[in-house]
Order: structure tokens, then C-alpha cells, then sequence
């Protein structure tokens, strides 16, 4: 076995802002209202003709690569975490041949909010195991494109970014993934999702049930109650299986869902505030992007230092939920 660790990062996020008070325009609302229950001032949006989460994804990712000098020819696999593909048949190949990373595989991972957290770990799988040498990790989404624009208890909570990584292979006395606790209830599913819904289709042979999907749909009370149940004790069963304390923590970077469940999550576990690490006021719940957004703004602002302990969840649709412990081994 060998050992894993991340070594750079990159993010996107797009020109266009929409803030709370171009937000009480659209639905009854108030800046008061929006921030009070959820943190958040200004969400950004991708906007114009033909763009896509692909536009995002790439700027985050040559960011990422121009941060080491690394030749995209280097990568060896490509793993895009979105839920708002520009096609259903996975948008991770588009993005490979944007960057001309052409000795790389490439293929998109659909777990929501979660699927950062679940893209990395399974990058480290294949580093860990020997298989590749470095892999591009993108947690991309514009569900700004997936809004019901008119539904007050949605509209306001999501926006469009990319954040990616470059996982590197290392020694085994180098390894920077920790470990990782990975759970799925899908007995909940429809407190948070995008559902299809199939309509007949008349043809004079056959019966045909075609459809389209809909607008999100959240039951936020039950999100915020699973959220704030079930992360806490992914992040202690992680801890405890590593043997470590909630001493031993120098960042917590959850998912950017919501600042009410940060801070739950936190006092749950009795972690100091200044511990967390958030970005939510200013982009929204950006799903996938949200973890490696915030991570590289926090890497930007010089936060996170050489050996620094991480603490990372993802949390939503599902519902899925996962742990994942990094020590920061970059310079």
C-alpha cells in the first residue's frame, strides 16, 4: 500500500451575483429573513448561452494544475462529482478533453452534496493501491439551472461554483488520508431530490412512459434534523477510528448547506467556532463545489498550514452523508 495526499487546489465561481435584496424581487422574502435562517448574503450564478458546469470545472482545474506546473498529460483519471451534468451520459470526458488531459480516464460521480467527499475517497483508493500516480478530483454544480426560481424555501439557498484537487501518490509515511466514514440511507430520499416525472407518450404501437425531471425539492426541516443527528457521530466514529480526539482537530470544513448547521455540528462536538471553516455568505450551498470551494479559499488565505489536521463532511441527498480526515501536507 502506498500513501495519498492532496497537492493542490484550484476553484471557479461565476461573474453574475445575485444578492438578498435582488432576491426579495423575486419571491417574499426579506435579507433579514434569508440570513437569520440560513447565513447566507449573495449567491453566484452561471449565466449566458450554452454554459455549462463544464466552464466552471475547467477553470477551476487548470488553476489547480498551473499551481504545481503540472502538465495535464500527468493525470491519469479525471473524477467530476456533479448532480447538474450538460449530459445525462456523464460530463467528466468533456472536461478531459478541455484540458487535454488525454492519458487520463474520466468519469462523473453523482452523490449531491456528499459527492466531493466520495469522489476523494475513491481517488485514494486508487492511489493508495498503486494503480495511478495522480488524479483530478472536481466538485462542480450549477443548480442555479435546477431552481424553482418561485419557491421561496429553495431559490434562496443555492449557487454555482467548481473546486478541485490534485491527488498525488506518496510513500506510506507520507499518506495525508487519514480515513473516512461513509453512510447512505436511501429510505429518505425524498426529503431532498430532483424527481423524474413520466407522462404517456401516444404512439399508435407502443405505450411509452417518457418524462422529464423537475425543480429541487427539499424538506429542510428534515434535512437539518438528519444533518445535524448523523455528521456528528460520522465525525466521532471516523475520529475514534484513527485514534484521535476532538483536541487533535485544527479545522472543521463541512459542507456549506446552511450556517445554522455548521454551528450545530460544532457545538455538538464541542468545536471551538473559530475552528470552522465557511464560506456560505457570500456563494450559497454550491452542492458538490462547496467543500473544495471554501478548502481553497482557506488554502489562499494562508489559514491551513503544513500538517494541520481537517476534518471534513459532506451531507444531502440521499440521503448520503461521509467523513473524511486529512492532515495538509503541502507547503
Amino acid at each position: 500500500m502506498q500513501g495519498a495526499r492532496i497537492i493542490s487546489t484550484g476553484s471557479a465561481v461565476p461573474n453574475s451575483t445575485i444578492n438578498n435584496s435582488q432576491m426579495c424581487r423575486l419571491v417574499d422574502t426579506s435579507d433579514e429573513w434569508i440570513v437569520t435562517r440560513t447565513g447566507i448574503k449573495e449567491r453566484r450564478i452561471l449565466t449566458g448561452l450554452n454554459k455549462s458546469v463544464i466552464d466552471l470545472a475547467l477553470v477551476a482545474s487548470i488553476k489547480a494544475l498551473d499551481k504545481v506546473s503540472m502538465n495535464p498529460s500527468e493525470i491519469d483519471l479525471i473524477i467530476l462529482a456533479t448532480s447538474s451534468p450538460n449530459d445525462l451520459f456523464g460530463s467528466a470526458s468533456q472536461l478531459q478533453a478541455k484540458i487535454k488531459a488525454y492519458n487520463a480516464v474520466a468519469f462523473d460521480l453523482t452523490a449531491a452534496c456528499s459527492g466531493f467527499v466520495l469522489a476523494t475517497v475513491t481517488a485514494s483508493q486508487f492511489l493508495q493501491n498503486g494503480n495511478y500516480r495522480n488524479i483530478l478530483v472536481v466538485g462542480a454544480d450549477v443548480l442555479s439551472k435546477w431552481v424553482n426560481w418561485s419557491d421561496r424555501s429553495t431559490c434562496i439557498l443555492f449557487g454555482d461554483a467548481a473546486g478541485a484537487v490534485i491527488l498525488q501518490s506518496s510513500l506510506q509515511k507520507d499518506n495525508a488520508i487519514l480515513g473516512f466514514q461513509l453512510n447512505t440511507d436511501g429510505n429518505y430520499y425524498r426529503h431532498l431530490s430532483i424527481s423524474y416525472k413520466e407522462v404517456i407518450n401516444p404512439h399508435p404501437i407502443l405505450s411509452l412512459y417518457q418524462g422529464s425531471f423537475q425543480s429541487i425539492y427539499m424538506n429542510g426541516k428534515e434535512v437539518y434534523k438528519f444533518a445535524v443527528s448523523q455528521v456528528p457521530l460520522s465525525i466521532l466514529k471516523c475520529l475514534n477510528s484513527l485514534n484521535l480526539s476532538i483536541d487533535d482537530i485544527d479545522w472543521l470544513l463541512l459542507h456549506q448547506a446552511n450556517e445554522r448547521i455548521l454551528n450545530a455540528v460544532a457545538d455538538k462536538l464541542s468545536i471551538n467556532s473559530s475552528k470552522i471553516i465557511a464560506n456560505l455568505s457570500k456563494y450559497g450551498n454550491t452542492s458538490a463545489a462547496s467543500i473544495p470551494l471554501a478548502l481553497d479559499e482557506a488554502v489562499q488565505d494562508k489559514k491551513i498550514v503544513k500538517d494541520d489536521i481537517i476534518v471534513i463532511s459532506g451531507f444531502g441527498a440521499g440521503l448520503t452523508w461521509g467523513t473524511l480526515i486529512v492532515q495538509w501536507k503541502c507547503k
